[in-house]
């Protein structure tokens, strides 16, 4: 894996750390470079940043360069629901990386679209992905396979003519059978990899209703509604409203569950059965 390495130069001083990237020979492009920086593979003085940090004469920055061979459709097993000539949708499974970010370059969902038939949008990284998910996020992801469909689709997405249905399972049992989380959501200046409620972010909201309570186990069921679509939406709202999504690293701090804490009467032989990544599926598109 090629690495870049340089000192902050005094005429680099005050500059926006995706800028000064997007200016290096290595990288040329301001998209290449916020990928990198979102992707954990920048950073600055042995700590990432943020792409609006302002650097300072004599920082040391690393850069972990991606390959600079194009993606190859690979043949993954990814389950289609549905096809036609303009689109895709699959069902993702949970731990698969949407597209290739930071070292992460093959692999990933992306290229086993390509093995599908997608295409479309100026970035080679992600042809005909309109949308994402999480790794760890399993679920409905809508995939465009000509330029035509994808742009479509973008503009439905910004219109929000795109019904988007979660479920999760949260720490946590709201009163309320119904309700909704309305909180702008940022980049955490603490910890870049994190998003946070923040009066800096951008407007979020998501509509929830409770399906089940566990009240003994202190755990719920909630369908969940995007109003808006940020990243980590979903998690950071529950989380904030007290109600984090289980077996979510980043935002409950809890990072597996017993599938018998919730039903232990109907579960007698399944103590061990432990669930590894967070509890939150796109059921519905």
């Amino acid at each position: 894996m090629a690495r870049l390495r340089f000192l902050v130069t005094e005429a680099e001083a005050g500059s926006r750390l995706d800028r000064a990237l997007a200016a290096r020979p290595e990288i040329v492009s301001r998209a290449l470079a916020e990928r990198l920086i979102s992707g954990g593979a920048v950073l600055v003085d042995g700590s990432p940043r943020l792409k609006s940090h302002r650097l300072e004469g004599g920082e040391a920055v690393e850069v972990e360069l991606p390959p600079e061979a194009t993606l190859e459709p690979e043949p993954l097993e990814i389950p289609i629901l549905f096809e036609d000539e303009h689109l895709l949708v699959v069902d993702k499974p949970a731990g698969l990386v949407v597209h290739p970010a930071g070292s992460t370059r093959s692999g990933t969902l992306v290229q086993g679209l390509l093995h599908a038939g997608a295409e479309g949008g100026e970035d080679d990284d992600r042809p005909g992905i309109v949308h994402r998910l999480d790794r760890d996020t399993s679920g409905l992801l809508v995939v465009a396979r000509t330029e035509a469909a994808r742009r479509a689709l973008v503009r439905a997405l910004a219109d929000r003519a795109v019904e988007r249905v979660y479920l999760a399972l949260v720490a946590g049992v709201p009163e309320s059978d119904a309700g909704m989380v309305d909180a702008p959501v940022g980049r955490s200046t603490r910890q870049p990899s994190r998003m946070a409620v923040s009066t800096k972010g951008k407007e979020a909201r998501t509509r929830y209703a409770v399906e089940r309570r566990w009240p003994r186990a202190g755990v719920a069921l909630l369908r969940c509604r995007l109003e808006t679509g940020r990243t980590h939406q979903i998690r950071v709202h529950l989380a904030a409203a007290g109600a984090a999504v289980l077996a979510d690293k980043l935002y409950s701090g809890r990072d597996q569950f017993r599938l018998s804490d919730l039903a232990p009467e109907t579960l007698p032989e399944q103590d061990e059965v432990l669930m590894h990544r967070q509890a939150l599926h796109a059921q519905r598109l």
